[in-house]
């Protein structure tokens, strides 16, 4: 499974980007998928994940700024981002995880996007 992520840029603080992950696969074969971040210096945090089931999770930083949603018919995963903060400014990566034969899961990482917030 190839993931492309795309949306980043430089933004305010307070404006809002829209990240876009497209799948090679169909995304209803994922048991879940999210978004991560990391800035430099710092270690990769989860940013909001998804369930095939529909659960959603954020980070405590970004609850109530934030949204994950899934396109299945475009094979996509997007994260919303509104109010956005210079703290937010990180390279972000998609992931996904699908389920194999038993107990096996398949990990897959895509390419990050740059997303800078300016004070």
């Amino acid at each position: 499974v190839q993931l492309q992520a795309s949306g980043g840029g430089l933004v305010q603080a307070g404006g809002s980007l829209r990240l876009s992950c497209a799948a090679s696969e169909s995304t209803l074969s994922m048991e879940s998928m999210a978004w991560y971040r990391q800035a430099p210096g710092k270690v990769r945090e989860l940013v909001a994940s998804l369930s095939s089931g529909g659960l959603t999770n954020y980070a405590d930083s970004v609850k109530g700024r934030f949204t994950i949603s899934r396109d299945n018919a475009e094979n996509t995963l997007f994260l919303q981002m509104n109010s956005l903060k210079p703290e937010d400014t990180a390279v972000y990566l998609c992931y996904a995880v699908r389920n194999g034969k038993g107990w096996t899961r398949y990990r897959y990482w895509g390419q990050g996007t740059q997303v800078t917030v300016s004070s």
